[in-house]
């Protein structure tokens, strides 16, 4: 089998309006789906992030039943060159920035929350190349 990348990603929340100005207005990510009291979508490049409410979708039958519960983690890639940008663009939004990583082969990534403590992370372009 072969894939060509994850297309999206989930993340449970607790209040969608605080999430939608949270991905939406502090991060810059494209709204594509908005249903009150159900969940929003976000584009993020060529992929997708899905924010439910896990009480909704934990009810549904189709598509099938998820949740998930606790501190769960996505990583954003930055754009070739634009690491150092982003990190600043995030700091200048009072985002706490609370951990900065070096890993094996000299990429770098920091980590920041989102308002439902999920673990947030931004990558050099090439992390996993």
């Amino acid at each position: 089998m072969q894939f060509t990348q994850i297309k999206e990603t989930c993340l449970y929340v607790k209040d969608l309006e605080q999430t939608r100005a949270f991905y939406e207005e502090q991060l810059g990510l494209e709204v594509i789906s908005f249903v009150e009291n159900s969940h929003v979508f976000f584009r993020a490049g060529t992929s997708v992030l899905l924010c439910f409410l896990p009480e909704v979708s934990r009810a549904k039958q189709s598509p099938p039943p998820h949740y998930a519960e606790g501190k769960q983690h996505i990583a954003f890639e930055a754009p070739q060159g634009q690491y150092e940008t982003l990190l600043s663009a995030i700091q200048e939004r009072d985002i706490n920035v609370y951990h900065h990583e070096v890993w094996a082969r000299g990429a770098r990534s920091f980590y920041f929350d989102d308002p439902d403590g999920h673990v947030l992370e931004v990558v050099e372009a090439g992390m996993w190349d």
